[in-house]
């Protein structure tokens, strides 16, 4: 979806350039956004000898990704790939991320990314993060042991093992528990350390613009400590401030089914700011009606031998998919309303505490507990059993390792709808840019000096159903690293 008008929710607007009386600073490149796309960003630019500064709206830099499991999606042949003895190759992975990324997906975008993978895994490793070299044989969502290597997506379940070889992509820092606080605290000081100044609590609101030199970006009008400032940027300017969940007007507008969630994933800074600000200046917004939605009801991976049913008692997909693509699903082909069907021997609390919507001794008994049309989930269940027995899923091609009958009573029945479970959500929507990080013109070409990355602009992963878990770290970075790159060395004004 295109979004070529200069105003939106917010009605951002830009200032002119030769209205500008004073420049308060001056630098080369200024990033806005201090997460992982806008560190990584100020950091190449800097080693590309620009004088670079950050501006982040926040008392201190992380963002999104301070809040996450610091997962990141590297591939092609990493070390730690082959520690635990997995091959993976550029052109693996390649495949892989063709089906991730999505329809429309920019296909110099994922040739870059998977290519440049293992340098930028070790780009990571050189900036002191630690990554241990262990397999986490496990299905989860957020994991909580240091080992590193794990699937975190589609990567092993149908239909996208029989189109690309399976290969687990997902590296997590050498960190228990939640590990993306460790590795922005490390991208942080990274920052620091390669000569980039930072201002916290500093807010920008618009776009500073020479009409007279084609809409040239030339830097940014901003509060600082409360007060009015101007910001020259002689080089250019990297927006880098995250997606816009948390911007209910644009959901409203752009992704309405998102509205569904009720738990959106982001910092108060997702609040579209950077994508208003570069549409006022001229740019293009595109896929914006896109989001990833988040329903855990695993770990325990035992409920992945369970049932998933609508709320006719209708099964609609494999349960070992990604819960991204299951959400999805339970969005889009279950309207919202979805149970788990488990029995005794795979109950287990889940990530996201589901309720318990019934517990009944057989298939009729439950059926009835959800008023569900008669014979129904009977039928399913049923069928579902006879598969199982004879060690196949014919129906959906969950893979075989996950296949247990239901027959240990007692039988539960897990709420995964809308309205009574934990449903995250984030956009996947944004400013249209090169790969390189140029940000593109409404009517076509680019905007000079304008440059973006990570969940502000329309990246690499364009669809929620296809996305995998490390994919918005691991293209933030390494985009963000170009458009640094691009900046610091576009011509000086």
């Amino acid at each position: 979806m295109a979004e070529s008008s200069n105003k939106g929710p917010g009605e951002a607007a830009t200032l002119a350039a030769a209205d500008i009386e004073r420049w308060d600073i001056e630098c080369d490149v200024v990033v806005v956004g201090h997460g992982i796309t806008g560190a990584a960003a100020a950091i190449e630019a800097a080693r590309a000898g620009a004088k670079t500064l950050v501006l982040e709206r926040q008392m201190a830099g992380g963002g999104t990704t301070a809040l996450s499991t610091g997962l990141t999606y590297f591939g092609a042949g990493t070390s730690v790939q082959t520690a635990c003895g997995f091959s993976d190759s550029v052109e693996d992975m390649q495949a892989y991320v063709r089906l991730a990324a999505g329809r429309d997906a920019d296909p110099e975008r994922i040739r870059r990314y998977c290519e440049d993978s293992v340098e930028h895994f070790e780009w990571f490793r050189a900036l002191g993060v630690e990554f241990n070299e262990t397999y986490l044989d496990d299905k989860v969502t957020h994991p909580l042991t240091d080992d590193c290597l794990m699937f975190s997506g589609n990567e092993d379940a149908y239909p996208f093992c029989e189109q690309a070889r399976p290969v687990p992509r997902g590296h997590k820092p050498a960190r228990e528990g939640e590990a993306g606080a460790y590795l922005m605290e490390v991208l942080l000081a990274a920052t620091e350390s390669a000569g980039v100044r930072v201002l916290n609590e500093c807010r920008a609101d618009a776009l500073v613009v020479d009409e007279d030199d084609d809409g040239r970006v030339v830097g940014l009008a901003v509060r600082l400590d409360l007060k009015p400032a101007h910001i020259r940027a002689r080089r250019g300017v990297v927006l880098a401030t995250g997606g816009f969940i948390m911007n209910r007007e644009m959901v409203e507008r752009y992704a309405p089914h998102l509205l569904q969630c009720n738990y959106p994933l982001g910092t108060p800074g997702d609040d579209g700011s950077g994508i208003l600000m570069g549409v006022a200046a001229g740019g293009s917004a595109e896929n914006m009606d896109e989001g990833l939605v988040l329903n855990a009801y695993y770990p325990p991976s035992s409920h992945l031998s369970g049932v998933l049913v609508d709320a006719d008692g209708r099964r609609f997909i494999n349960e070992d998919s990604y819960i991204g693509r299951t959400s999805d699903a339970i969005l889009h082909q279950a309207g919202g309303r979805a149970f788990l069907i488990v029995d005794n021997s795979m109950y287990g609390r889940t990530q996201a505490a589901h309720k318990l919507a019934a517990v009944e001794e057989t298939f009729a008994d439950l059926e009835r507990a959800l008023d569900m049309p008669a014979g129904v989930l009977v039928d399913t269940l049923e069928r579902y059993n006879r598969n199982v027995a004879r060690g196949e899923d014919a129906d959906f091609h969950k893979d075989a390792k996950y296949l247990r009958p239901l027959e240990t009573l007692p039988l539960a029945a897990l709420d995964c709808s809308t309205n009574n479970s934990i449903f995250g959500a984030f956009t996947l929507g944004g400013l249209a840019t090169r790969a390189t990080g140029e940000v593109e013109r409404a009517g076509g070409g680019v905007i000079p000096g304008l440059y973006a990355a990570g969940r502000c602009t329309a990246g690499l992963c364009r669809e929620g159903r296809t996305y995998a878990s490390g994919m918005s770290i691991g293209e933030g970075s390494y985009f963000g690293r170009l458009a640094g790159r691009s900046a610091a060395t576009a011509h000086e004004r």
